[in-house]
């Protein structure tokens, strides 16, 4: 059934005010079950279980608070955008990336959002991968 843009913008905003309070239980709380979670420059993982072991995954890697995030969503509610600026302190080497020694790094990101239900039942995320390796490195 459809939400209103209203309410998808709440739910979305719900979602990154749980992210920047790391109350993760929360932010799963938002998700559908079979959430579909396509994770920048990398693969799609299924479900909720796995965006939980992905949040810890990155819990263990990043610190990270985002700011002026803005927030839209179409009229029925069905689809939602949101744009924010990621202040992170890279904590722990990530397999792939840089070694990690505190550094600090801001960057402009993005996320669409799928709702059904409402909950998400897709968070895709996009920011600049190379400019945050150059300000990690």
């Amino acid at each position: 059934m459809p939400t209103s843009s209203e309410a998808a913008i709440a739910l979305v905003s719900r979602y990154y005010d749980a992210f920047n309070a790391h109350d993760f239980d929360a932010m799963l709380a938002c998700l559908a079950d079979d959430v579909a979670h396509d994770i920048n420059q990398g693969g799609r993982e299924i479900g909720r279980d796995a965006f939980r072991a992905f949040m810890s995954r990155m819990d263990s890697a990043y610190s990270e608070q985002l700011r002026d995030i803005v927030v839209m969503a179409s009229d029925d509610g069905n689809r939602a955008a949101a744009e924010f600026i990621v202040h992170g302190i890279y904590k722990q080497a990530d397999e792939g990336l840089p070694p990690a020694h505190g550094q600090n790094y801001i960057l402009p990101a993005g996320a669409f959002l799928e709702i059904r239900d409402d909950e998400i039942a897709r968070v895709s995320t996009f920011y600049n991968l190379a400019d945050w390796i150059a300000q990690v490195s």
